[in-house]
């Protein structure tokens, strides 16, 4: 008995860890999305592990962070003339998003550490933690490397690795999901429709990587109508052949062309996986009603992104729905693996 409570107090602990886990980077892609949005990213110049936790307190400290963002293209080309007042709104935007940074990797961590210090891990648990471990600090890594791309020629950071350093936010966020969901279940059972789910999990990572462009080459300020596209289907500067030209994803109306189309393509494919998994009754009828509302919810958000003029908080809401969309779509394969079917 006493080993019973011992072993329900750790899942308890185990438990908690996750889900805080979570919490911490579901609100770091919030935040993070907010500092894109109010193109704030750029604001601090430099990278400082540890001195940088604490933010600037007195009046010279904040014209030293100042004095070095007028140093960079986006002060001059964009925001030359900015108070110091109107410094400190965007700074405070990435200097949130970096401390949650650094609390969500050290939450993670070093609950870890303790846990393996208690050997109540399995080896395949070990590995996995350790893989999620790993992938917060190569995030801290990736968003450096993304704000240094914004330093020196241009008034952006590259949507390259926007949407690199995105995906790997969202990345994390399934698999601690996915940890949570599979924690006490002894064997997943891959199958045809677990396949077929993580398949069309693969496309929704797509399509928040052309959502990434979307939102880094600044693609919702144009084109704001829908279902078309100023009047056409296909914009009369969209050529169809040029996506296989690298170049095309550096451009606003394909990336916005795209980010439309593949949506389209998206309801489409779940409409079948619809069909096809209630026709052979693998799964409760709510669980792909709930991945469907997801779906029609972001469409929905995403058309009022446009037809809105590009609010703030709609566009927020729009990644927030992402997150939601994932974890709907999670849950589903959870369903259709936890036994034979």
């Amino acid at each position: 008995m006493p080993n019973t409570i011992n072993l329900n107090k750790i899942n308890t602990y185990v438990t908690i860890w996750l889900y805080l886990s979570l919490f911490l980077v579901s609100a770091l892609i919030f935040i993070g999305g907010l500092t894109r949005l109010t193109e704030s990213g750029l604001s601090i110049t430099n990278w400082e592990l540890f001195s940088g936790i604490l933010p600037p307190f007195t009046e010279k400290q904040w014209q030293d962070y100042f004095s070095l963002y007028k140093q960079i293209p986006q002060y001059k080309e964009i925001n030359l003339g900015m108070s110091l007042a109107e410094f400190k709104y965007i700074f405070w935007w990435e200097y949130i998003h970096r401390l949650l940074a650094r609390v969500a990797a050290l939450a993670f961590v070093l609950p870890f550490i303790y846990f393996l210090t208690k050997k109540i891990f399995s080896l395949k648990q070990i590995v996995f933690y350790s893989i999620i471990s790993s992938l917060f600090f190569f995030q801290g890594f990736l968003g450096w490397y993304m704000v240094k791309s914004g330093l020196i020629a241009n008034t952006d950071v590259s949507h390259f690795r926007l949407s690199a350093h995105l995906l790997g936010a969202q990345i994390i966020l399934s698999l601690l999901f996915f940890s949570i969901l599979f924690m006490n279940v002894k064997k997943i059972y891959f199958n045809f429709y677990s396949y077929l789910i993580l398949s069309f999990l693969i496309i929704i990572f797509f399509q928040i990587a052309i959502g990434a462009f979307v939102s880094g080459l600044d693609a919702a300020k144009i084109y704001q109508t829908w279902p078309l596209m100023n009047g056409n289907f296909v914009p009369e500067d969209v050529f169809i052949k040029e996506f296989s030209n690298s170049n095309s994803y550096s451009s606003p109306s394909h990336v916005q062309f795209l980010h439309r189309i593949i949506a389209y393509f998206i309801i489409l494919i779940f409409s079948f996986i619809f069909y096809f998994l209630l026709k052979n009754k693998i799964v409760n009828l709510r669980y792909l009603f709930v991945v469907l509302s997801a779906i029609i919810f972001q469409v929905l958000l995403g058309i009022l992104v446009l037809t809105s003029g590009y609010k703030i908080y709609i566009a927020s809401l729009h990644q927030l729905g992402s997150i939601f969309l994932l974890f709907s779509i999670i849950y589903l394969f959870y369903q259709v693996s936890i036994s034979p079917k």
